[in-house]
């Protein structure tokens, strides 16, 4: 990321510290709000790397900086915000209803989107994918930016991935408010997903839930993926008795919310190639929200 430095504002972090806070003490005390808007403005580089998550954790050693040139490389979407970005990853929030990748070129996907911005941009990186959501499932997802990277990644998910979350809206209140799933599931020729207690030579998977809140006769759950399967939190609700809200295809009775009530919202890896310890976190969506707080 080469940059006139007249164009940057350069701080070295001397303690710990959290980058909201950082930015706010810097600016000589400008507002929370308006250091956020820094942030969410892609203004803000740590480490070469345009951080967009406020909550980023900050070590002493690290440089941060801030890009005051008018001709920012911008990114503008309905469908995805990104995140983080540096030269190997780009790590983006989507919305419910758009496809991670496909093969019909014409079709809008986070694919499409990315590799339109990297175009952009002016350089030679695309969009590669390392792992999926459904298209109604929204959240955090990680491509890279090169083939080396995105197979990096692919071959060490389970060692670099330490922890990977999605609340989940489900159907009903919870009598035990947190526990474990465990099954094996195999997928049909209708790409139905169907859950076994008993090895039936499927994919061994489990998931660890808590129950956040209950309201409305809905509940909002945690859930953290100790393996990653496909529809595997979906599956597991439903075994639960509890299916995810809007899941018609795994019981679910109402679509309330005009959406899947499924949000990845927290995933934490090292990364591939520097070996620092990646960290993010998105908010529970407000639809979700609105459900359980409506009277």
């Amino acid at each position: 990321m080469k940059k006139n430095i007249k164009t940057l504002l350069t701080f070295r972090v001397v303690q710990d510290s959290v980058l909201i806070d950082f930015i706010m003490d810097k600016m000589h005390g400008i507002s929370r709000n308006r250091a956020k808007a820094l942030i969410s403005n892609r203004v803000v580089i740590v480490d070469n790397a345009i951080t967009t998550y406020p909550l980023a954790e900050l070590k002493a050693g690290q440089v941060v900086q801030l890009d005051r040139s008018k001709h920012k490389k911008s990114f503008r979407s309905n469908d995805l915000d990104i995140v983080y970005e540096d030269p190997y990853l780009i790590i983006v929030d989507k919305r419910p209803g758009l496809l991670s990748m496909s093969n019909n070129t014409r079709q809008q996907t986070v694919q499409t989107v990315l590799n339109r911005y990297l175009e952009k941009g002016g350089g030679r990186s695309t969009s590669h994918l390392v792992h999926r959501l459904d298209r109604d499932t929204s959240g955090l997802m990680v491509y890279a930016k090169d083939v080396q990277t995105q197979q990096s990644l692919i071959n060490g998910w389970q060692e670099l991935v330490s922890d990977r979350r999605y609340v989940a809206l489900v159907e009903g209140e919870f009598e035990k408010r947190r526990g474990v799933v465990e099954s094996w599931l195999t997928e049909d020729k209708r790409f139905i997903t169907h859950s076994s207690p008993m090895d039936n030579g499927g994919k061994f998977a489990v998931t660890h839930y808590e129950v956040l809140t209950s309201s409305n006769g809905y509940s909002l759950v945690e859930c953290e993926l100790e393996t990653g399967r496909k529809n595997q939190i979906r599956v597991h609700m439903a075994d639960l008795g509890h299916p995810v809200v809007g899941d018609r295809k795994y019981g679910g009775t109402g679509d309330p919310i005009r959406r899947l009530g499924l949000h990845a919202y927290q995933l934490c890896f090292t990364h591939p190639v520097t070996g620092k310890h990646m960290r993010f976190e998105t908010p529970v969506p407000a639809l979700f929200e609105k459900l359980l707080n409506e009277k």
